[in-house]
């Protein structure tokens, strides 16, 4: 499977038609779909359905397309990390992130890295830590930043000096709202939503006394946000940590801690026996001079 093919394969998708898709990469039609039957012959699976007006992408398509676009993603943040000159310090660090106001040392690292060495640029992504450890692994981020233990037989690590408050995010006018902190027994019978990595048996569920299965969980997240707007609707009440949602004022929404009190320690992880590149090693310099001052 050549890269090239693979390109076209993408601006196929994103076009969703060979013509369209033909005219973008200076090919004629005839040639393009050319290669994208030989590419289906090549993975004896069909990847396009052919329509009157546009073409859209089988199931095995849909999984092509996703590794594809992470494989060219990969060869180009290779290519530019190559590029750079051994004498400069520059590139981007990539870190993926859980929801936390701990990203504010993020912050103040990228302000004195880019105070030190200008040409440092830092990329952060959100997601929960199911979407981070699959990029890290991948080589799509260089660190991560998760809730809870890091598999130290697969990452480095460093612990932050803080830890996150869990608990519950309702709106103010809600049953619950009256009270100053919130008990398991208090959510037992309340329509609940939690993070989609929660699972029997963790903090959180060891916290509620309680399997998933024993209580009216209506609906699952990997944002916070997403899930403050169903809350908002008043569809349930959410686990969440707290600083993440804004509360203050006069919004619709409020946030109670738990009781007994229940926190979230957090790393930052990156993986073993990694090769760093310039710029993420500056990165990494710079954090830890930031968490210990």
């Amino acid at each position: 499977m050549e890269l090239r093919v693979l390109q076209y394969f993408l601006a196929v998708t994103r076009e969703q038609s060979i013509s369209g898709a033909a005219e973008a990469l200076h090919l004629s039609q005839p040639t393009l779909s050319r290669q994208l039957k030989d590419l289906e012959d090549e993975l004896g699976k069909q990847l396009f359905i052919r329509g009157s007006r546009r073409i859209t992408l089988t199931e095995e398509g849909m999984i092509l397309r996703k590794r594809a676009e992470e494989v060219l993603e990969l060869i180009q943040k290779t290519e530019h990390e190559i590029a750079i000159n051994n004498d400069m310090i520059a590139g981007n660090v990539y870190i993926g992130s859980g929801e936390t106001d701990a990203v504010r040392y993020f912050a103040q690292t990228a302000r004195a890295l880019h105070d030190a060495y200008p040409d440092i640029h830092c990329q952060i992504s959100s997601g929960d830590t199911t979407d981070i450890l699959e990029d890290l692994d991948k080589g799509l981020i260089d660190f991560g930043l998760i809730f809870g233990s890091a598999d130290t037989s697969k990452y480095e690590y460093i612990t932050f000096p803080v830890r996150d408050t869990y608990g519950i995010l309702m709106r103010k006018d809600s049953p619950l709202a009256s009270k100053e902190q919130i008990c398991p027994e208090d959510l037992w019978d309340k329509p609940l939503m939690c993070n989609r990595n929660t699972k029997d048996g963790d903090v959180l569920t060891t916290w509620l006394q309680r399997n998933l299965s024993e209580v009216n969980l209506v609906s699952t997240y990997n944002l916070l946000f997403n899930a403050s707007l169903m809350v908002d609707e008043g569809i349930g009440y959410a686990f969440a940590l707290d600083k993440i949602i804004n509360v203050s004022g006069e919004g619709s929404l409020c946030f109670r801690p738990l009781n007994p009190p229940l926190h979230a320690s957090m790393h930052l992880i990156w993986k073993k026996y990694q090769f760093l590149p310039k710029a993420a090693a500056k990165f990494l310099e710079k954090f830890q001079e930031i968490i210990t001052k």
